[in-house]
């Protein structure tokens, strides 16, 4: 596996994973007609807008997972379902942090993606509600916290 820096062919390939890996992801916490909004033109758009803080992990020519970055936030973080498993998420997740990450949000019921980041050493320092897809939902904030 290898990480690199997106550019503009991967945005396709990006997107068809982004889009497969939400579904799988938040199927339990979004309701279907929410998750069917978030297709693969949606993140094409997103990350077409933002390739400059989009890296990619790859393995044997194919995407099988990413990290999206604003400054030291990262805004999404997400493998294809059937990567799992593969350690490129670790790879990804330590990779943001080496380049300044230091905080991110989660859904409080995805409980799979909390357990991985609290393996890898990062801290809930918030709970609240915001509004997303059309009602308030809960959510923690996790910031990796060096020492």
């Amino acid at each position: 596996m290898r990480l690199r820096d997106a550019v503009a062919a991967d945005v396709a390939a990006t997107a068809e994973v982004a889009a497969a890996s939400y579904r799988a992801a938040f199927a339990a916490i979004l309701d279907p007609e929410v998750l069917a909004r978030y297709d693969p033109a949606f993140f094409a758009a997103r990350f077409a807008a933002s390739l400059d803080r989009l890296r990619l992990a790859e393995r044997d020519g194919r995407i099988i997972g990413f990290c999206l970055v604003t400054e030291a936030h990262i805004d999404m973080i997400f493998v294809a379902p059937d990567a799992l498993g593969t350690g490129a998420g670790r790879a990804l997740l330590a990779d943001a942090q080496a380049h300044g990450a230091s905080s991110l949000e989660c859904f409080a019921a995805n409980a799979p993606a909390r357990h991985f980041y609290d393996r890898q050493g990062w801290r809930v320092t918030q709970a609240y509600t915001r509004f997303f897809a059309g009602r308030d939902r809960s959510f923690v904030r996790y910031e990796y916290l060096e020492g």
